[in-house]
């Protein structure tokens, strides 16, 4: 992701002589391992949580159904590209929130946003919620993704299921939909925003670290995880 870097940080961290920046690389604990390190920090980023739906895959290639990141990285031609189609943003937290908002102040006056929690238990502040309301995002609570509707290369629209609860009786998120009750929203685009995740693969196959989940174990205040010479940073921990 070195093409994120500001080119002053990038050209700061070139002069450290104790640095290396290996591209293309996969991180293996080989390859980590002939490097000597005392200390490992692990800083490897997060993806997108995307749910496992027809017609999803294809209109993310198509760049019909977008992410948070692909917003972040084009929002300066957000405007030129998706001004004045309609556009559903699926998620119930600040991030989808941050998307909706942006969407009406470039021109897309007719966005729609659905999330599973009902208002009350809406992940967002309430501040945010309010103000995306106010700028004329359509709010539509109780409704996960069960399919994107495709014509012709382009999507026509989404189908929405009824989410009859989101977490289980031990607290755990574990939401439960009826198929049966659904409805279908016209729109040009989609917004996933449902949260991210960690895909760790073997990168800390024979250490001690443990994982709770996708989330490393460690310690809030030093980042210390459960192996003593592995410390955690950034959205992979968070």
């Amino acid at each position: 992701r070195l093409g994120y870097f500001p080119q002053y940080l990038e050209r700061r961290a070139m002069k450290l002589k104790n640095l290396f920046i290996c591209k293309n690389t996969e991180a293996s604990i080989e390859f980590i391992e002939g490097f000597k390190p005392d200390i490992v920090v692990n800083a490897t980023g997060s993806v997108p949580l995307l749910p496992n739906i027809p017609g999803l895959k294809e209109n993310l290639e198509a760049g019909n159904v977008s992410t948070i990141f692909d917003l972040v990285d084009h929002v300066d031609s957000y405007p030129e590209d998706l001004s004045g189609k309609k556009v559903v943003v699926i998620g119930g937290g600040n991030v989808a929130i941050d998307v909706a908002r942006t969407s009406t102040r470039v021109g897309d006056y007719n966005v729609s946003m659905f999330c599973l929690e009902d208002r009350a238990n809406m992940p967002a502040s309430e501040e945010e919620i309010e103000e995306a309301v106010e700028e004329g995002v359509k709010l539509d609570c109780g409704w996960g993704p069960k399919e994107i509707l495709t014509e012709n290369g382009k999507v026509t629209g989404i189908v929405l299921k009824r989410c009859t609860s989101v977490k289980d009786a031990d607290g755990r998120f574990n939401p439960q939909y009826d198929e049966n009750d659904t409805k279908t929203v016209k729109c040009s685009h989609v917004f996933l925003s449902i949260g991210q995740t960690t895909i760790w693969g073997d990168l800390l196959k024979g250490t001690k670290v443990e994982i709770d989940g996708v989330r490393v174990k460690a310690d809030k205040l030093t980042y210390q995880t459960t192996d003593p010479d592995v410390f955690i940073g950034g959205d992979v921990y968070t």
